[in-house]
């Protein structure tokens, strides 16, 4: 594979017959890209240069609308959820932060495998910045690896952690407010229609009542919940969540939900009847982002309050008409752990550091790569080392920040290392689709959710080419 040129991108949209003749190039009558065309486009919207980059992931997005591949909500699943018509399974969120394309495509084909579509590609706001991949580039990898592997039908991707950053917000409110509405344009631009909304990090434990520890937290997330509803695509209703405990802290109460939740229909009301509210909570349960690393890198056991999610989920479901508690750091427990989940009701569990793993210590992984990332983390993140840290777990804990500089190395990878590692991770994301009971969920989806194509910008890159 290399990467196209511009004039190269104008060539394959002749060739497959995208009408540029007009005032807006047209799709309707274009053919399905061939395989290595698309490899060629997820390559240049990754690495190329800006203006190719720009067009590339344009076209995926276009291509992805024309063969009937859509950017969507789990609002009305999620809603279905809350009414009783489904259970029993918990949605599998995988943060993916590197090698994209690549992951998604064994996403994807393991989904064929177990015909299932009930599943979110997410990224959070950390992941977009450390990795140097913004939504758009995100969302066109994933796009791109649906259309490679022939899924049709709505494809959910989810914005992760839109968090407050709470010293920021001490120091000036109304700034830190402003940076992360200007951040969920950007996501909502790209086709992010869930979002992820995490307040959790100015509650104040010192408080002397549940309500007050919790205020702050819900007068900020219904703020956001409006913002989000004007700024959201016509006929779609972004799915929303909130976060009530700090993941790695205190285990989250029924209490605590009961007084967020409160103090949050209280702030809603004030804004309007009409909009519709969160639709899931994320707690605390017991585990950790990335899960505990012990000195030597192994990891440690966690024990997940099972009881504590499935009562929060009946909340949710009987008081709220909301989905359910979500679970974050999970992607390191072992599989008879995350079975539990959707015995738990469980609706949503968020998974990263797993997929990681498995691709940076993969034994078909070159050596020349793995020395790349061990050297890059050590001279680049050292000031980010923990006190007491060994370097097994500095390295465990911050090896995801090399991707940046990672990127074309692995594109470059010899295609059999590639395969080797996309087999593995594809019989990860059986068995974690398994373990969550989403197989069999293609009519599921499909009955629960509007399909609402949303055209992307053209590029200026492209509008200029063409006035060329």
């Amino acid at each position: 594979m290399a990467c196209c040129s511009l004039s190269e991108l104008l060539a394959d949209l002749k060739a497959i017959k995208v009408d540029l003749s007009g005032p807006t190039p047209d799709f309707s009558k274009s053919q399905r890209p061939p395989d290595a065309m698309i490899d060629r486009w997820a390559e240049t919207a990754a690495i190329a240069e800006p203006e190719a980059r720009s067009v590339a992931i344009w076209a995926i997005r276009e291509a992805a609308l024309a063969a009937g591949i859509v950017p969507s909500s789990v609002q009305e699943l999620y809603l279905a959820c809350a009414a009783g018509k489904w259970a029993g399974k918990t949605v599998p969120a995988m943060n993916l932060r590197g090698w994209t394309y690549q992951t998604c495509r064994a996403v994807f084909r393991a989904a064929k495998e177990l015909d299932s579509k009930l599943f979110i590609f997410e990224q959070a706001v950390g992941e977009a910045l450390y990795a140097q991949q913004p939504p758009l580039e995100y969302a066109a990898g994933v796009l791109a690896a649906a259309l490679r592997e022939g899924h049709v039908g709505p494809v959910f991707l989810q914005a992760d952690h839109d968090q407050i950053n709470a010293k920021a917000y001490l120091a000036d409110p109304k700034a830190e407010v402003r940076k992360l509405e200007a951040i969920m344009r950007e996501q909502v631009a790209a086709g992010l229609y869930s979002i992820d909304i995490d307040a959790s990090t100015v509650v104040d434990l010192s408080l002397a009542t549940v309500e007050d520890q919790q205020r702050v937290n819900a007068e900020l997330t219904a703020h956001f919940t409006q913002f989000v509803r004007g700024i959201e695509p016509e006929g779609i209703t972004i799915s929303l969540g909130a976060e009530i405990g700090e993941v790695g802290h205190e285990n989250t109460t029924p209490e605590e939900l009961r007084s967020f939740m409160k103090v949050y229909l209280e702030e809603m009301a004030k804004r309007g009847a009409d909009l519709p509210i969160v639709s899931k909570i994320s707690i605390n349960s017991g585990t950790y982002h990335g899960g505990k690393v012990l000195p030597d890198g192994t990891l440690a056991a966690v024990n997940v309050d099972y009881e504590l999610l499935k009562t929060i989920s009946t909340i949710c479901r009987q008081d709220y008409n909301m989905a359910g508690a979500v679970q974050h750091g999970a992607s390191t427990l072992p599989g008879e752990q995350l079975a539990m989940l959707p015995k738990a009701e469980t609706v949503e569990v968020h998974l990263a550091l797993g997929f990681n793993n498995l691709i940076f210590d993969h034994p078909s992984l070159p050596q020349a790569l793995r020395d790349q990332i061990r050297e890059y983390t050590f001279a680049n993140h050292a000031n980010e080392r923990g006190q007491g840290e060994t370097d097994a777990q500095f390295f465990y804990n911050t090896r995801k920040k090399s991707w940046k500089v990672m990127k074309k190395p692995f594109w470059e990878m010899p295609a059999q290392a590639q395969a080797d590692i996309m087999a593995s991770l594809q019989d990860m994301f059986r068995n974690m689709f398994t373990w969550m009971n989403v197989g069999a969920t293609s009519k599921l989806v499909t009955d629960n959710t509007t399909l609402v194509k949303v055209a992307p910008v053209v590029p200026e890159a492209l509008r200029k080419a063409r006035a060329a």
